[in-house]
């Protein structure tokens, strides 16, 4: 398979004198187009329906070229080296995975458990696994970033939801196993507690799963630092929790508005209540989703940074819920044909609201790293399993 050629290479200017003694603010700039783009999307599209969904690793592997070689930090441009055949075995993994979690609990609750026992035993040294493939195959400038998370960390993030999921997981077996109708034996007992810890414990553990990840980052001897802490996730999910309030007060005035205005000719049509309903429903997807993408966005990337770099994001969640509403309404116009459009847009508000600040001169860095890292271990170390998810 033939490698991009790194833009990075070809654009790279010139070193500023003097870069050394004083941070330079790198913008980030997506130059990404709606019109290239469908022609990748719908082809993509195309063969993943005739390949009953195996072209998805080829699809996806297409598609980070595509954004990768279109996000330029300080004029320089990412590119994205991922081999597909690589993704699609650990596609396949997954499949296999998810396929006998699902089938398990079909022949028997005990057998549903261990499956469960399994793919959380699996899980950590995967996602981390995917990890290593995503930023060991990204480059910027030339240099290949990395990431540097080890084996016990990816377990240790992952625990605090783990425990919790397990209870509820082995009290629904329990209780399924014993007696189905009863919804107050010891088994519901125990699932209902693992429920309200993976409740209460979600911020939590998003702030480990954060901490785990961008603490590992790394690019030339620069490794990540996370500066956030778990009670910022939960002053976040309250926040958005008081917001979701919102679309059902909206609701609730207009059924209120609407039974006074019709008082006096008798019942409301049951079709105007349906209405109301779907009207909430839709603005709370079209509000929260915002809501936490840019807050979480900004609570994370503005907490990021190694010993020379910075991250700064002021991604704004009037923009993005405005974006939003756009992109839903020109996606049901056009019969989802807008989607590839709509990526771009959301790409281009997202990444340009980041900022990176640099201390340091970074062609110093690139000229010791390439000299430490002629070797494939960045590579190597995702590649068996090679898949993506996410960052």
């Amino acid at each position: 398979m033939l490698e991009l050629p790194d833009a990075a290479c070809v654009h790279a200017p010139t070193p500023v004198a003097g870069a050394a003694a004083r941070p330079q603010t790198l913008k980030i700039q997506f130059t990404g187009s709606g019109s290239e783009y469908f022609r990748i999307w719908i082809v993509n599209l195309l063969l993943t329906l005739v390949t009953l969904g195996l072209y998805l690793p080829f699809a996806k592997v297409r598609r980070l070229r595509y954004f990768y070689a279109n996000t330029r930090v300080g004029g320089q441009a990412l590119s994205f080296h991922g081999r597909p055949w690589p993704m699609f075995r650990g596609f396949v993994l997954l499949l296999l995975l998810g396929s006998a979690y699902g089938l398990a609990g079909h022949f028997s609750p005990v057998a549903g458990v261990l499956a469960y026992l399994l793919l959380c035993a699996l899980w950590p040294a995967l996602w981390r696994a995917g990890l290593q493939f995503r930023l060991g195959n990204t480059r910027w400038r030339g240099l290949r970033l990395s990431f540097q998370g080890d084996l016990a960390g990816a377990y240790k993030a992952v625990a605090p939801l783990y425990i919790p999921a397990m209870m509820l997981m082995t009290g629904s077996a329990w209780q399924a196993w014993n007696d189905p109708m009863d919804q107050t034996g010891p088994g519901a007992m125990v699932g209902m507690v693992g429920l309200l810890g993976m409740v209460l414990l979600s911020p939590y553990f998003m702030a480990r799963i954060k901490r785990y990840q961008h603490e590992g980052y790394g690019y030339a001897d620069q490794r990540g630092q996370f500066q956030v802490g778990a009670g910022k996730f939960y002053g976040l999910v309250l926040k958005g929790l008081l917001l979701s309030l919102l679309p059902l007060a909206m609701a609730i005035g207009i059924a209120v508005g609407l039974v006074m205005l019709l008082k006096p000719s008798g019942a409301v049509n049951p079709a105007i209540g349906l209405g109301i309903a779907l009207l909430a429903y839709l603005l709370y997807f079209m509000m929260i989703g915002p809501y936490f993408s840019a807050r979480m966005q900004n609570l994370v990337w503005s907490g990021t940074r190694s010993e020379r770099l910075e991250f700064h994001s002021r991604l704004s969640f009037r923009s993005l819920l405005w974006l939003t509403l756009v992109n839903w309404l020109l996606t049901a116009l056009t019969l989802s044909l807008y989607r590839p459009f709509a990526a771009i847009r959301t790409a281009r508000l997202r990444l340009e609201a980041v900022s990176l600040e640099v201390h340091g001169d970074i062609e110093a860095w690139r000229a010791q790293a390439q000299e430490a890292h002629n070797d494939a271990s960045g590579e190597a170390a995702g590649d068996f399993f090679g898949f993506d998810m996410g960052w």
